[in-house]
């Protein structure tokens, strides 16, 4: 199916774009594809965690999307302690998207919205990891608009754009929907001169080739460091790396399984360019 999947996403891609032509640049286009295709990743994966485990307390009919934010606040730390962030179910992406056609203030509720969920993982560990993350998401800028009813209204062609990407259950995704969609929308816009033509990235089908390489199916060299240690120079996106790693672990771990290997690695890298940073952030 990856081929199907990744063929999907550049498709809702393509449309998107031809929703917000000649109001959003390239470069800044790709920021907002990004940041809201991130947004309902949080969203949607703190909502499958929460109801997996009403339901297996016998809950079945739950749904966290349904709750109310009163009735939701209570479980704010544990759930921080676990995701290392929180989202209110009015602020749920789903939840969002249903009413944005409605909302005459979009952009303030969307604000509202991404400043929540970086300041829930305040006092936490994953503090840093949220501090700034929807700053590259300017949902307030004139690009999108003179008015506040330009920018919502395509604010609202870009939530549903998002909302319409048959991704399933990320889990079960064999694609890298975030690298992927960096990628696509770099090649998109490489042309242009200026800022995205100068942009540098580690394609996926390279990151892929270097794991299978460091690795192999060599048991001698899954139980030394050098193994799970990497450095990305060019880094725009992190867990393509994490996949192929975790890939070769299980297939070394069927060939040997007397060893039980475990999954562990660290990761390196660096780039100029802050989006680049926060897209990593949102991977990992």
């Amino acid at each position: 199916m990856k081929i199907e999947e990744r063929e999907e996403l550049h498709r809702t891609i393509w449309s998107i774009a031809n929703d917000l032509r000649g109001a959003v640049d390239g470069w800044d286009f790709k920021q907002y594809v990004l940041g809201m295709l991130f947004y309902r990743y949080i969203s949607e994966n703190l909502t499958a965690y929460v109801n997996a485990g009403e339901h297996c307390a016998g809950n079945k009919d739950f749904d966290y999307a349904r709750l109310t934010d009163s009735e939701a606040e209570t479980a704010r730390q544990d759930l921080v302690n676990v995701k290392g962030f929180f989202i209110l179910p009015s602020q749920l992406f789903a939840n969002i998207r249903a009413n944005a056609a409605n909302d005459e203030n979009l952009n303030e509720t969307l604000s509202g919205v991404f400043r929540a969920i970086e300041s829930s993982a305040r006092g936490s560990e994953s503090e840093g990891d949220f501090a700034g993350l929807f700053d590259d998401l300017d949902v307030n800028s004139k690009k999108l608009g003179g008015t506040v009813e330009q920018r919502n209204d395509r604010l609202v062609k870009l939530m549903n754009g998002v909302g319409e990407m048959k991704l399933g259950d990320y889990k079960e995704n064999t694609i890298d929907a975030f690298g992927d969609a960096y990628e696509f929308l770099m090649g998109m816009y490489a042309s242009n001169a200026g800022k995205s033509g100068g942009e540098f990235f580690t394609p996926q089908e390279v990151s892929e080739l270097l794991t299978r390489l460091a690795v192999g199916d060599k048991k001698e060299r899954m139980i030394t460091d050098e193994v799970a240690a990497f450095n990305d120079d060019a880094v725009a996106r992190s867990s393509t790396w994490f996949e192929n790693l975790s890939d070769s672990f299980d297939r070394v771990n069927a060939l040997f399984p007397e060893l039980n290997l475990s999954f562990s690695m660290r990761y390196g890298g660096q780039t100029v360019e802050y989006t680049n940073s926060s897209n990593v952030d949102r991977n990992l």
